[in-house]
């Protein structure tokens, strides 16, 4: 079992920066790839980037890239998000899910059987 914890929603004004934290706990870390979604209220959860065990091999949905940073830190057993430029339509309870395959379909959610509780965003205009 994989336990994760996200910190660091909040409010922010459009334009501004958030960092998401994943601590992850219960399995190795070195041996999960994780990923970012988010839930917009009346929409489907949707992905948000991901990264590989590696922590070099990411992938990004087009909405975030160049805004969007995704990383990890192993001596931490956390996986970040950074957020940047953010737009009132970035919106969205996001969460942070585990996963012990890496492939093509890394944007899937059903790739990731362990999730977090997630953490709510609100940019405002």
């Amino acid at each position: 079992q994989v336990q994760l914890v996200e910190s660091g929603g909040g409010l922010v004004q459009a334009g501004g920066s958030l960092r998401l934290s994943c601590a992850a706990s219960g399995r190795t870390f070195s041996s999960l790839a994780m990923g970012w979604f988010r839930q917009a209220p009346g929409k489907d959860r949707e992905f948000v980037a991901a990264i590989k065990w590696n922590g070099v091999d990411t992938g990004y949905a087009d909405s975030g890239k160049g805004r969007f940073i995704i990383s990890r830190d192993s001596a931490k057993n956390t996986v970040y998000l950074q957020m940047n430029s953010l737009r009132p339509e970035d919106t969205a309870v996001y969460y942070c899910a585990a996963t012990a395959i890496w492939s093509k379909s890394y944007g899937s959610q059903g790739n990731y059987p362990y999730w977090g509780q997630g953490t709510q965003v609100t940019v405002s205009s």
